[in-house]
C-alpha cells in the first residue's frame, strides 16, 4: 500500500538525575561532594533509507520514544547517556511541526537530522561546591526530551513528472522508456500509485520520470485520485503534459490541455511556471490535420510538442532528447529548506506560572514549561539574545516571582541548564 502522509508522536529521552554524594576513603578526611552528572537523553533522529518506499509503517506504529539518560553515581561517575531512536524513513520525506506547518527537515540527502533533542543530564553536588557551601546536599535533576507531533509528507524526487488526465498513455510511455512495470489497461485509474522508472540515455546519462495518477477537473479541491499525488509534482525539475490528441474518449485534447493546466496552478502557482513540453499520445487513432491543429494550438502558447505512439515508441526518442537537453541547464531538484523559529514577542507573553524552589541558602531554582521552550530558541552568545532574554524574565514575573521567594543580590539562579548570578 502507497502511503505518502502520516502523523506521529516523537518524545526525546529524559536526562539522567545528578547525583548527591560524597567521598569516603580510609585516612582521608573530609572528602567532599563527588556527585556525578546524569547521563543526556537520547535524541530522536531520521535517517533515509533507500529500501523504503512509503510511509505505510507509521500507521501502524505512531508514536516513538528514545531512551532516558542514567542518573549519576558516586565517585563522579556520570550516567550513561541515553540510546537514540532512528526512524528510517523514505528519500524525499518532508517532515513537519503538525501543530504549526512549519517545515523541520527535508530528507533528501544522507545526513542524520535530530528532530527532537534529550534532555541535558542533572549536575552532581561536586559543581555546586564553593568555599562557604563545602558539603551541597542538592543536585539538579536532568531536563526533560522534546516532544513534538510531526506530520511526515513524502514528496518523490523525480526529474521528470508525467500529468494529464486518465487513460492517456502516461503508464504506457514509462514502461517503454525504463524499466518500471505499471498497471496498463484501458480505463480510468489503473495507475493509483506514483511510478518511479529510471531512463537510461547512454554514456552514464540518466534521469528519473515519475508517473502520476491521473488528474481530472477539480484534483485541486480533491476531486479524483489525482489530487492526492500532487505533491510528487512539487519536486519535478520539468513536465511532460501527455494529451490524447485523438480524442478517443469523447473529450477535446485543447480543453484537455487547459483543464490540467489550471489543475496544478491552483495547487502551487510555482507549477505553472514549472519548464513543460508536450507530448502528443494516440496519434495513430486520429488524421494529421487533427494533430497539426493541436501541435500549433500548444506551440503558440510557448510549448513544444512532440507526436508520438507510446504503445509502440513510435518518435519517443525525440521526446527523450529534449527532455535530456532541457535537464542539463535547469536546476537540481528542488529542497526545502527549515523555516526559522519564530522568537515569541517579550512584551505579549504576559504574566507566567514559575516554580521556584530553594535549594541551598544561596542557591535558586526556576521551572516553568514555557521557559524551557523559549530557552531552546535563544542564542546566549549574541548580544540581542541576551537582552530579548532579559525582557522576557522581567515581562512575565519571572524576576517578582524570584524576589518573593527571598532571593538577594549575588545569589545563584539556576534555570534548567543556564546559572546566572542575580543582580538587582
Amino acid at each position: 500500500m502507497f502511503i505518502d502522509v502520516a502523523k506521529i508522536f516523537v518524545k526525546a529521552g529524559t536526562g539522567g538525575n545528578g547525583a548527591v554524594a560524597f567521598h569516603r576513603e580510609k585516612f582521608v578526611a573530609s572528602g567532599g561532594p563527588d556527585g556525578g552528572d546524569g547521563g543526556r537523553g537520547g535524541d530522536v533522529v531520521f535517517v533515509v533509507d533507500t529500501n523504503v518506499s512509503t510511509l505505510a509503517d507509521f500507521r501502524y506504529k505512531r508514536k516513538y520514544t528514545a531512551a532516558n539518560g542514567e542518573p549519576g553515581r558516586g565517585g563522579r561517575c556520570n550516567g550513561r547517556r541515553g540510546e537514540d531512536c532512528v526512524i528510517h524513513v523514505p528519500d524525499g520525506t518532508l517532515i513537519k511541526d503538525a501543530a504549526t506547518g512549519r517545515i523541520l527537515a527535508d530528507l533528501s540527502d544522507n545526513e542524520r537530522h535530530i528532530l527532537a533533542r534529550g534532555g541535558k543530564g542533572g549536575w552532581g553536588n561536586c559543581h555546586f561546591a564553593t568555599p562557604t557551601r563545602q558539603t551541597p546536599r542538592f543536585a539538579k535533576p536532568g531536563l526533560p526530551g522534546e516532544e513534538l507531533e510531526l506530520q511526515l509528507e513524502l514528496k518523490l524526487l523525480a526529474d521528470v513528472g508525467l500529468v494529464g488526465f486518465p487513460n492517456v498513455g502516461k503508464s504506457t510511455l514509462i514502461s517503454v522508456v525504463s524499466e518500471a512495470k505499471p498497471n496498463i489497461a484501458n480505463y480510468h485509474f489503473t495507475t493509483l500509485t506514483p511510478v518511479l522508472g529510471v531512463v537510461n540515455m547512454g554514456q552514464g546519462s540518466s534521469f528519473v520520470m515519475a508517473d502520476i495518477p491521473g488528474l481530472i477537473e477539480g484534483a485541486w479541491e480533491g476531486a479524483g485520485l489525482g489530487h492526492q499525488f500532487l505533491r510528487h509534482v512539487e519536486r519535478c525539475r520539468m513536465l511532460v503534459h501527455v494529451v490524447d490528441v485523438s480524442g478517443s474518449e469523447g473529450r477535446d485534447p485543447k480543453e484537455d490541455f487547459r483543464i490540467i493546466n489550471e489543475e496544478l496552478k491552483k495547487f502551487n502557482p510555482e507549477l505553472a511556471q514549472r519548464p513543460m513540453i508536450v507530448a502528443g499520445n494516440k496519434c495513430d487513432l486520429t488524421d494529421e490535420e487533427t494533430v497539426e491543429d493541436f501541435a500549433s494550438f500548444v506551440r503558440a502558447q510557448g510549448y513544444e510538442f512532440f507526436p508520438i505512439m507510446a504503445a509502440i515508441r513510435y518518435e519517443v526518442d525525440p521526446l527523450l532528447k529534449c527532455i535530456q537537453g532541457m535537464l542539463a541547464k535547469l536546476p537540481p531538484v528542488k529542497r526545502y529548506e527549515p523555516d526559522p523559529v519564530p522568537l515569541p514577542d517579550a512584551g505579549e507573553l504576559g504574566k507566567r506560572d514559575v516554580k521556584i524552589t530553594r535549594l541551598a541558602d544561596d542557591v535558586y531554582s526556576v521551572e516553568a514549561d514555557w521557559l524551557l521552550q523559549i530557552l531552546k530558541t535563544v542564542n546566549f552568545d549574541d548580544t540581542e539574545g541576551l537582552q530579548y532574554f532579559d525582557r522576557v524574565l522581567i515581562d512575565t514575573g519571572v524576576i517578582d516571582a524570584l524576589r518573593q521567594a527571598g532571593v538577594q543580590e549575588g545569589d545563584t539562579v539556576s534555570l534548567y541548564n543556564l546559572e546566572f548570578d542575580f543582580v538587582e
